[in-house]
């Protein structure tokens, strides 16, 4: 990594896992846009944003036990793609985590020093009375879940409604939808201000069409999320999103040279590296 400003930041993202689904079982009722059904694929990322003063993780992956429940491939088990960017738990990072969904909160037993940042939406829900429901707790590890809650009691956890400014040159902001509290994180790197959209927009498609994906908390908030992502792109608030699934993204960045070479090479790009 070259130096860079302290507000001014690269990010990595990770491509851990994957799999192969059909468009029907990723759009919330497909079948109203009259549409051929078809294959589709779904990767799935974790973010490093990093400069010379800080490195910071954005979501966590999935757990062995949580993939396997639910079949999904990985390709590479995130504690060794964080040791293969020299990421130790010992260093505690800060983790913010967009939202609680298994595939986002993976290993964070594994960072027990790390500040936590997420939306208290998103705490107030799985901690709330309809966190249970089928139609929400499949998409969750309690045992993940109960990380959080031990991290939370022991003063770890930093909550936030609207945004948190974690560090110069990065902001955490809750738009809700697929989850209560799912959040989104606006980085300044050298190419703009980019915008991991995590969840808030799985498949590039899903923002540019305003296509809901199928599990969702708040279909009035999701598609409020899509106005907000458009407007900030618009205006020029963010002149970048890096989607949360779409297996397009990492053909969009700058392939990772370096350390993620041999089993990890091709699942690693940058944004906002040094040109």
């Amino acid at each position: 990594m070259t130096g860079s400003a302290d507000d001014t930041y690269e990010i990595v993202i990770v491509k851990f896992g994957t799999r192969q689904t059909v468009r029907s079982e990723v759009y919330l009722n497909y079948q109203l846009y009259h549409e051929d059904d078809g294959p589709i694929g779904m990767d799935y990322f974790m973010w490093i944003i990093r400069n010379e003063s800080r490195t910071i993780l954005v979501d966590t992956g999935f757990s062995a036990a949580g993939g396997d429940a639910r079949k999904r491939t990985t390709l590479v088990p995130p504690m060794e793609a964080y040791a293969a960017l020299g990421i130790l738990p010992e260093s505690a990072p800060p983790i913010v985590i967009t939202h609680a969904h298994y595939d986002h909160t993976g290993h964070l037993s594994q960072f027990p020093a790390s500040e936590i940042v997420i939306a208290r939406a998103e705490l107030d829900f799985w901690s709330g009375p309809q966190a249970h429901q089928k139609q929400f707790h499949h998409s969750v590890e309690d045992d993940d879940l109960a990380v959080l809650w031990a991290a939370e009691t022991a003063g770890r956890v930093t909550s936030f409604t609207g945004s948190h400014r974690l560090a110069p040159g990065v902001e955490v902001i809750q738009v809700g939808g697929h989850t209560p509290g799912q959040s989104i994180v606006r980085v300044q790197t050298r190419a703009g201000s980019v915008l991991l959209a995590s969840d808030a927009v799985h498949y590039y498609e899903e923002l540019e069409r305003e296509m809901p994906f199928m599990s969702v908390a708040d279909l009035v908030a999701m598609y409020d999320s899509f106005d907000t992502i458009q407007g900030m792109l618009a205006d020029g608030t963010v002149t970048t999103v890096v989607s949360g699934h779409d297996p397009d993204t990492l053909r969009r960045f700058t392939p990772l040279d370096g350390p993620l070479d041999g089993p990890l090479a091709g699942l690693a790009a940058v944004v906002g590296g040094a040109s």
